[in-house]
């Protein structure tokens, strides 16, 4: 391939999923995935669900699983492995939150927008809140936390930020996940490459970057 002809490739392919988010009125979801980058949250997820029993049913009677898309189990990053071949299906546990949390501490923690003295306190505050903003650092009893707000799916998440130790434990991150099956996801993800900005914790989707 002529390197003259790589631009106009990569625009076309560019102007193909701009129609393809159309034609499958994903309008929406596109926008909601843009802000996610644009405010470093976390990186958004399709679904969660309380316990594994509840996504497995979940993704057995789903006609078409959303490949290589994040989902929450319990609390925890999973990533959607399907393969339509064979109609093969599972869910794999992914770093994807530790990656994310280990660059936004690496520098040192940031600062606390609400302290509490138990995660009760916590919940209570958090659900209390019509729009939360995208993601706000908290105190629960000495250790800080990020409450994490999933607007395509209308839910509210509380992580450790000690998770990101979990990185540390195994060795540091791996520059790719593989997949059973063929499939591979690298990892981290682009979202989590860029050390979230110090001054916009807590603010709301409304806000907008000078």
């Amino acid at each position: 391939m002529s390197p003259a002809r790589v631009p106009h490739l990569l625009l076309r392919a560019a102007a193909d999923a701009l129609r393809f988010i159309w034609a499958n009125g994903l309008s929406y979801e596109f926008m909601d995935y843009r802000e996610s980058l644009e405010f470093e949250s976390p990186p958004p997820v399709v679904a969660a669900f309380k316990t594994r029993e509840d996504a497995d049913s979940w993704l057995a009677s789903n006609p078409k699983p959303p490949a290589m898309a994040y989902v929450l189990i319990s609390g925890e990053y999973h990533v959607v492995a399907y393969r339509r071949e064979n109609d093969w299906r599972t869910f794999l546990p992914h770093p994807t939150l530790e990656f994310y949390l280990e660059e936004m501490t690496k520098d040192g923690l940031p600062p606390v927008v609400a302290t509490f003295n138990t995660r009760e306190e916590a919940d209570a505050w958090f659900a209390g809140q019509s729009e939360p903003s995208a993601q706000t650092v908290i105190q629960i009893g000495g250790e800080h936390y990020l409450a994490v707000y999933y607007r395509n799916i209308n839910h509210r998440a509380i992580f450790p930020l000690s998770i990101a130790k979990r990185l540390n434990r195994s060795g540091g991150p791996a520059t790719r996940a593989r997949l059973p099956g063929g499939l591979k996801r690298r990892g981290p993800p682009r979202s989590v490459t860029r050390r979230p900005p110090s001054r916009w914790w807590g603010r709301t989707r409304e806000s907008r970057f000078p």
